[in-house]
């Protein structure tokens, strides 16, 4: 068997990996194709998307995914465009809301299209067109592809995400894989933890935040109301980019318990990401389902408790009520997309209030190299938004508990059942110097091969 890793090598968006079988009598090979991500970030990332398929997608048997996010989705439509007819496979949360990020990604991707004079990657035909191909399978549920076993567990990052173990059966080489796609972070709400795996003779695996432990974990709730009672009694904005999906429904779902408990003053709360908005459907959808959402959401909820909605929360769905909110006089608090200030609403909000020293910019997800998002993290003082230079005065805040991905810890814990067994490990999902540091504590710790592969390598196992 071969393994290719043609996105997601020594980088963190642009998953995308092919497994290859064994040839039959006919000399012919079953391929599986694992994520079909868009690669993300700077606009030279951006433009890899366009680059051809280097496998002709019709040649593929079947697609898994392993969960919505777009850095693992986004391709797909690109991918019946090229050819591809077979099946897709995740679990049914997963599919729901691809299709939501799959519009609302065809939309931006159109938009920029035509500024830059080409055709977009796709059009929204090729989204319905692949949605029209995708299989809804639940947790645990075994899949056949020709003589390749498949099923998907709970990878505890976003609702409905896995991690995908598949069994290659053959008479003298029977080898076992796991590709991991995002594993979760420890103690979240809304979602069940990460399962755990024995048995394995290879994982591919994310190592995001291999070479660090998240600080407040714990605490976290505890540090985001601190924030907020920061910058109200500043008489300030509160500015918190968000990814449209679950970091904006867990951030809703723990200010709902702090206002409930009275424990932040009583400030209007703008949700101003209509895809976010949108999004909060199929969490409503799945929330009494206990293959997906954690217990404690699922007793709130039948208690009669909005989970998703508190006094003096509103939600912007127009561009006109986008720019209400500045009509609305400090203090307030505004999350909006996008996640690392990269486009979306939130750039409008920091374009008025990232010079305002009363106001506050709080980051609680990952920040790729080169994002506007990194460089006010990382301590840059003077930015470019719609090309006129801001002086950041605000004040800059981080909580790394809030993360989706699980750090050094979790993943090495995530490994340890499956250590007697495992021959190597894949590093991939993760900027270069982290996958090797997590490398040299899986080597050191673990006592398993463990290497990087480089992007669009080929390894036999």
């Amino acid at each position: 068997m071969k393994l290719y890793f043609y996105g997601g090598a020594q980088a963190v968006t642009g998953a995308n990996y092919l497994l290859e079988g064994e040839p039959n009598a006919k000399g012919e090979k079953t391929k599986i194709l694992i994520e079909c991500g868009l690669s993300q970030g700077t606009r030279k990332e951006e433009k890899k998307n366009y680059n051809p398929f280097p496998y002709d997608p019709k040649e593929i048997d079947a697609l898994l995914i392993t969960h919505a996010h777009i850095d693992h989705t986004g391709r797909v439509p690109f991918l019946y465009k090229s050819g591809y007819r077979g099946p897709i496979y995740s679990t049914p949360p997963t599919k729901d809301f691809t299709e939501d990020l799959l519009v609302d990604s065809q939309g931006l991707i159109e938009k920029e299209a035509k500024k830059d004079g080409r055709d977009p990657l796709y059009s929204l035909q090729d989204v319905n067109n692949s949605m029209l191909l995708w299989r809804g399978v639940k947790y645990r549920e075994p899949i056949r592809i020709k003589e390749f076993d498949v099923e998907f567990f709970d990878a505890g990052h976003i609702l409905g995400s896995s991690f995908i173990k598949i069994t290659a059966n053959y008479k003298d080489n029977k080898k076992t894989l796991v590709f991991s796609g995002d594993l979760g972070n420890v103690g979240t709400p809304l979602v069940k933890d990460t399962e755990s795996f024995q048995n394995v003779d290879y994982v591919v695996m994310e190592a995001l935040y291999g070479d660090r432990l998240h600080e407040n974990v714990e605490n976290r709730k505890d540090l985001l109301e601190d924030v907020i009672e920061e910058t109200v009694t500043a008489g300030g904005v509160l500015m918190i980019p968000a990814f449209a999906m679950e970091r904006t429904q867990e951030l809703l779902y723990e200010i709902n318990e702090l206002v409930e408990n009275t424990r932040i003053p009583s400030v209007p709360v703008f949700i101003d990401s209509p895809l976010a908005i949108k999004l909060l459907a199929t969490y409503e959808k799945y929330s009494d389902n206990s293959d997906y959402f954690d217990k404690e959401a699922i007793k709130l909820y039948k208690e009669g408790d909005e989970i998703f909605n508190f006094p003096r929360l509103k939600f912007t769905l127009t561009t006109q009520q986008s720019k209400e909110i500045n009509d609305v006089p400090p203090p307030k608090i505004i999350i909006a997309g996008s996640g690392m200030s990269e486009g979306g609403r939130i750039i409008h909000h920091q374009y008025r209030y990232v010079s305002d020293p009363k106001s506050t910019l709080l980051f609680i997800s990952y920040q790729s190299p080169g994002s506007l998002g990194r460089k006010i993290k990382d301590g840059q003082k003077v930015v470019k938004i719609f090309g006129e230079e801001k002086i950041v005065r605000c004040k800059v805040r981080s909580i790394g508990g809030y993360s989706a991905h699980g750090d050094q810890e979790k993943l090495l814990d995530w490994l340890r059942p499956a250590k007697s067994s495992l021959k190597k490990i894949f590093l991939v999902q993760s900027e270069g110097e982290a996958a090797e540091i997590f490398a040299g504590k899986v080597r050191d710790e673990l006592a398993i091969d463990a290497v990087v592969p480089d992007p669009k390598e080929a390894i036999e196992l």
